[in-house]
């Protein structure tokens, strides 16, 4: 069976679900808000008028607190250099992906009402229509129309390959990843995998992506 059908994090509120198992995951993505903040900085700067519709991707988003939280600090950077810049919020579209078997019922259900909550106190009056999709599907493709992103955001996913690397069950029969005691064709056949998987992602980010800020 292939990755992307069996791969998931474990959804729900359990004990054991990535909802109450990602503060290490929440503190990589606090570490990185200073990087994040300058990225949607300047692709807000990069053009004279922000578009009317800004379109947000959350590659990788499993099911928990961390799923919106990057998209609630972007849209809130967004609220605060239109309101110096004297210009109009556009409306948002977050698009929140992942694989087909992750919990996006536990995203809708019980995290987007706080998080529209988080937003109208934040911003109030200023509020501004946000529409939240799910987009079940692998990275490793397409999944968006052409020239429809403004900024992708991914954390804690890359990682993960899109199959098996071919003949590493022969090479590296005691481990189920790469480790000290696994042999340099082990370790080839990861990194051949990984480089052609990243190509593939970004030749599909290109094409999704707004031309002007690729």
């Amino acid at each position: 069976m292939e990755v992307v059908q069996v791969l998931r994090m474990n959804g729900g509120l359990g004990e054991t679900s990535y909802a109450n198992n990602s503060l290490v995951h929440r503190k990589v993505i606090l570490m990185t808000k200073p990087i994040t903040e300058e990225a949607i900085t300047q692709v807000y700067r990069s053009v004279d008028a922000i578009a009317n519709r800004f379109c947000i991707a959350e590659l990788g988003c499993s099911s928990g607190p961390n799923s919106l939280v990057v998209a609630a600090e972007l849209i809130n950077v967004v609220h605060q250099l239109s309101r110096s810049h004297d210009r109009q919020l556009p409306e948002f579209q977050i698009l929140l992906n992942d694989l087909p078997g992750n919990d996006f019922n536990s995203i809708f259900h019980s995290l987007l009402p706080k998080f529209r909550a988080q937003l109208n106190q934040e911003m109030g009056s200023k509020s501004t229509p946000c529409f939240v999709y799910g987009v079940p599907g692998s990275f490793y493709g397409r999944l968006f129309a052409a020239n429809s992103l403004h900024f992708v955001h991914s954390s804690y996913s890359l990682m993960w390959l899109s199959k098996v690397p071919e003949g590493v069950e022969k090479w590296n029969k005691e481990e189920i990843y790469i480790g000290s005691r696994s042999p340099a064709p082990a370790i080839n056949a990861y990194y051949s995998q990984f480089r052609q998987d990243f190509r593939t992602f970004l030749r599909c980010r290109l094409e999704e992506v707004v031309e002007q800020w690729c």
